[in-house]
């Protein structure tokens, strides 16, 4: 780390990644893997994860929105990139100029699509999308034959795949799942019957990689798998994965704090007896959520110990009892020591939230290390 740069950052493991895809696609045999890289992968990174990924010839990677997509492709991202969610009318030239994949949820923007090709004379590859039961975007799979039938009147469209959404997938009873997967084959006999090949078919997201291996079809798309998180612990017996992303900072301030004296703002903490406090240099804005105020704890010297007071927007506190910190101590928030491990799990549980919460909410500022 240089002078200059802010004691708290996140390090990067791009091994570990590596790993984690190799592991999946040894999971799904033959089926592809599509790596999801929306929401700057998944707080990791947008351009460097993508980066790592297409060294390793993966087949297609996965984006929310097209700006992400673009972003990619300024980045020297030559892969194909799916967008997954929907697009307004008027980006559509951004699609077809940056060769990204479309998602047509429904028969007007199927129709639209294929007009802004046809006046481009060139050819939009699509995915279209069908709801199977989570109410988002795509089209009612009882209605999907519109959306499949009006694909076969776009002559500027190519089909390439036709995919849904699990809701529920990472959920002990699966019943819900089954029926949505159920849903989706049904719908897709529309191409059998009219003497057609499949396109490309997909439903599988992390959880269902590992709990529905029925739904593997033609490809999968894993995210929080990717990054080292099993979204249920069914997945971490299945499937050896690495933790990509550590968070630390440091010791910026040590104080003793007598018996009977507040911690931070609202006074929701004070010690029962004299003890040590130490002020890191991390808090809200930077993405460490303020529902971890006393109740997450953290490792300083292969030592847990617990956040105390509430979160402040730019600084947390840590009691360390008798134990000895002092500025400029590693302190990790996500992460291993020799004797410890904090997970991203483990802030999940603490915040009342879920990791995929956790790992997009911290913010840009925390600068990120990438590491091979």
């Amino acid at each position: 780390m240089n002078d200059t740069e802010r004691p708290t950052w996140c390090d990067i493991d791009l091994t570990a990644l590596e790993n984690n895809y190799k592991a999946i696609q040894t999971h799904v045999g033959n089926t592809e893997v599509m790596p999801i890289v929306k929401a700057d992968a998944y707080g990791h990174g947008l351009a460097q994860v993508a980066t790592k990924l297409e060294e390793l010839n993966v087949p297609c990677l996965g984006v929310a929105y097209v700006e992400e997509g673009v972003s990619l492709r300024k980045a020297g991202i030559t892969t194909p990139i799916h967008v997954l969610g929907g697009a307004v009318e008027r980006q559509i030239p951004l699609f077809l100029e940056h060769n990204l994949v479309f998602t047509a949820p429904s028969v007007d923007k199927l129709c639209q699509i294929n007009e802004a090709a046809e006046a481009a004379n060139t050819k939009a590859a699509v995915h279209l999308k069908i709801d199977t039961g989570m109410e988002r975007i795509g089209v009612h799979h009882y209605n999907a034959e519109t959306l499949f039938g009006a694909a076969l009147q776009c002559p500027a469209v190519e089909v390439e795949g036709v995919f849904t959404h699990f809701a529920s997938a990472d959920q002990p009873d699966l019943e819900f799942a089954g029926v949505q997967l159920e849903r989706f084959l049904e719908a897709l006999e529309f191409y059998p019957q009219h003497s057609l090949p499949y396109p490309k078919r997909h439903i599988a997201n992390s959880a269902a990689i590992v709990a529905l291996p029925e739904a593997h079809l033609d490809l999968v798309r894993p995210g929080l798998l990717l990054y080292g998180i099993a979204p249920t612990i069914e997945t971490s017996r299945k499937i050896n994965l690495q933790p990509v992303l550590s968070w630390r900072s440091e010791v910026i301030y040590f104080k003793v704090v007598e018996a009977g004296n507040p911690v931070s703002y609202g006074s929701t903490w004070a010690p029962e007896a004299s003890t040590r406090v130490v002020t890191l240099p991390v808090g809200y804005a930077d993405g460490y959520r303020r529902a971890l105020s006393n109740k997450a704890q953290v490792i300083i010297n292969d030592q847990l110990h617990d956040v105390v007071g509430r979160v402040c927007m730019d600084q947390t506190m840590v009691d360390i009892k008798d134990s000895s910190a002092y500025n400029g101590d590693e302190v990790t928030l996500i992460g291993s020591s020799d004797a410890h491990q904090i997970t991203v799990e483990d802030l999940a549980q603490w915040s009342e939230t879920i990791p995929y919460e956790v790992l997009t909410a911290i913010t840009a500022r925390v600068p990120r290390r990438w590491h091979t």
